[in-house]
């Protein structure tokens, strides 16, 4: 029989295209298991399409060798053990969350927003919603979940000195797949201590209403300022979630890059502390006697100043014992910071000691230049960490990182690096930049022909101001 079908090599040829179709049926039916007959007549009429896929498109002829590009991938076979059957009689591929696919270790940590029913709308803004910016058709703003958090199914945990309304929790909870949690501020930590006298914390806000400061009349803002420096990582459910980390998120906020690595893992593996955007100037008809207060603090506890802090973002003195005040702190509506640090016995005694002074509600003593002193004194200077790959947005004040090829080439950013208040060294970026361990960012060499053009025009806006106020003045 064998030297007849050498003899016959078309014989031979029959034979293996017998052996080779009888391979691909008894393949194709092995798929899937199958109990009836109505399967069987299902698979057979899915019989020509398999083989064109199995046959046609590997050879040579075949008219479009574009379709099905993926095929030596992801077959039709391959991948058709994996499908699920629709309501319709459709097999679907199978479906991937981005956070279930991320089998990167998690922190513990969560978002913390501090929020009223009334701001569910900016709440939403930024959890997920996108908004397009008026001032370009292509720029939008996108928030946390969206940039970051479906990779990562970070829990969300929401405050109120009030209880929450069933909508507010309903719509949260519709913009997010991670896990929920609704807590109310403690009495205790929303109302006046028994030493306040609140007719002279009356007058003084009369009194700094007249200096024109924001909030300066606001009783809930200086109830908001007192929790925020003291009390929100003592709410309970920063316990009964073990959490170690928190990233502090405000209503009506936008990130505007892609966060594709876990900040929370950044501050974990690299011992960081507390973390920022943006630097600023505080109002200092806020705080009048802050600074002496805290000097007093630091005569009393010398020993809890870090060896190797970041005193000179705060200070422009030699000196801290004989020093001033420059105003300096990190905007606290965006920060990333260790619970444990806001726990620790440096931060609580600085923070009663502040507390007892009344400066809270005497004066408007706000949580970012207290968060900013203690970080800057307590911490050494390796700890804290401003986040420069982080673009972010609140209240028309913005940072945006810097370097084209990276950020604003790829897709990654919508912003303009040009119109973020950290281009230039105002804003007490620049001594920040010469306070911290990093230093200057390289990446402003990019830009540094175009930032002298700004900070060259700044200057001479600021001339023509304080020349219209002396001719006003004569």
């Amino acid at each position: 029989m064998l030297r007849s079908l050498i003899m016959r090599p078309q014989r031979l040829l029959i034979l293996l295209a017998t052996v080779v179709t009888v391979v691909l049926i008894s393949s194709f039916f092995s798929v899937t298991s199958f109990n009836s007959s109505k399967h069987i007549r299902t698979r057979l009429r899915q019989l020509p399409s398999y083989l064109r896929n199995q046959v046609c498109l590997s050879s040579p002829y075949a008219e479009d060798q574009t379709y099905n590009a993926l095929a030596k991938n992801a077959s039709v076979y391959s991948i058709g053990r994996y499908a699920i059957k629709d309501e319709q009689g459709n097999y679907r591929p199978p479906e991937f969350n981005a956070a279930t696919v991320n089998q990167a270790p998690r922190a513990k940590a969560a978002f913390i927003a501090l929020v009223r029913n009334d701001e569910l709308e900016g709440m939403v803004q930024s959890m997920q919603e996108c908004t397009c910016l008026r001032t370009s058709l292509y720029r939008t703003d996108i928030s946390d979940e969206f940039r970051f958090n479906r990779k990562y199914n970070y829990p969300w945990v929401f405050l109120n000195d009030k209880p929450f309304t069933n909508q507010f929790k309903r719509e949260v909870r519709k913009h997010t797949r991670a896990p929920v949690y609704f807590g109310e501020v403690p009495k205790e930590h929303w109302s006046y201590p028994d030493w306040i006298d609140q007719f002279k914390a009356f007058e003084s806000r009369v009194e700094m209403m007249k200096l024109g400061a924001p909030y300066a009349g606001s009783e809930s803002y200086r109830h908001m300022c007192r929790w925020q420096s003291g009390f929100f990582f003592e709410h309970p459910l920063t316990y009964q979630l073990d959490l170690e980390y928190y990233w502090r998120v405000e209503p009506n906020v936008h990130l505007t890059c892609d966060i594709d690595y876990d900040p929370f893992m950044f501050m974990k593996i690299n011992n960081k502390a507390y973390g920022f955007t943006i630097a600023m100037v505080e109002i200092d008809t806020t705080i009048p006697t802050l600074w002496q207060t805290t000097l007093d603090f630091v005569k009393k506890h010398p020993e809890y100043l870090a060896p190797d802090n970041a005193q000179y973002f705060i200070i422009d003195d030699d000196n801290l014992e004989d020093s001033s005040y420059n105003m300096c702190h990190f905007w606290s509506n965006f920060e990333i910071g260790d619970l444990r640090f806001f726990r620790s016995k440096q931060y609580k005694d600085y923070f009663k000691h502040l507390d007892d002074s009344g400066g809270f509600f005497y004066e408007r003593w706000g949580d970012a230049p207290v968060h900013s002193i203690a970080a800057s004194l307590f911490l050494n200077r390796t700890q804290v960490y401003h986040f420069k790959d982080i673009g972010y947005s609140h209240g028309g004040m913005g940072h945006c990182p810097l370097g084209e090829e990276k950020y604003h080439q790829s897709g990654k950013c919508d912003c303009n690096p040009l119109e973020a208040i950290t281009i230039t060294e105002g804003f007490c970026m620049g001594d920040w930049w010469f306070a911290s361990a990093e230093g200057r960012p390289p990446e402003r060499k990019e830009y540094e022909d175009l930032i002298r053009l700004m900070e060259a025009q700044s200057s001479e806006e600021e001339s023509e101001e304080m020349s219209e106020q002396e001719e006003s003045g004569d």
